[in-house]
């Protein structure tokens, strides 16, 4: 059986804001991440840096503007290999459903138990941070 972790989530924004604030690293870094790069094109590698000792990599492996975007990820922590996450949107009465997975997980173990937390709290930071314009300092982020 597959380990997968699943999240729907409603925003009160448009489809390109949400698309934007998941896929831009000038967004990512008030969210997730500490500094980022890469652009939302096929096959583009984006680096994914939380510390030193976290360093990450990954290649878009699926997109389309302001629907879809999914990243591989190359370069992580061992658990986190060869698993692929992203979103998918969907226009709702209350602005935007993004649909997020996390797949390919090869073990249920910690790792995984505790990312589906920790995307969870993310998550709900970017719906703070897109409809409130909330930023969480890095420091204080999960």
């Amino acid at each position: 059986m597959e380990n997968r972790i699943l999240f729907d989530l409603y925003i009160n924004a448009s489809k390109e804001k949400v698309f934007d604030a998941f896929s831009l690293p000038k967004h990512l870094d008030n969210w997730w991440t500490l500094k980022s790069s890469g652009k939302p094109e096929l096959n583009t590698v984006y680096n994914l840096n939380f510390t030193d000792q976290y360093d990450w990599y990954a290649k878009v492996s699926k997109v389309k503007q302001n629907d879809v975007f999914f990243l591989k990820i190359t370069e992580a922590s061992s658990d986190w290999m060869p698993t692929t996450f992203g979103i998918e949107l969907e226009e709702s009465n209350n602005g935007t459903l993004l649909k997020f997975s996390h797949s390919d997980w090869q073990h249920n173990n910690h790792e995984f138990r505790n990312s589906s937390f920790c995307w969870a709290m993310l998550l709900n930071g970017l719906k703070n941070y897109i409809e409130n314009g909330i930023i969480i300092p890095f420091s204080d982020r999960n």
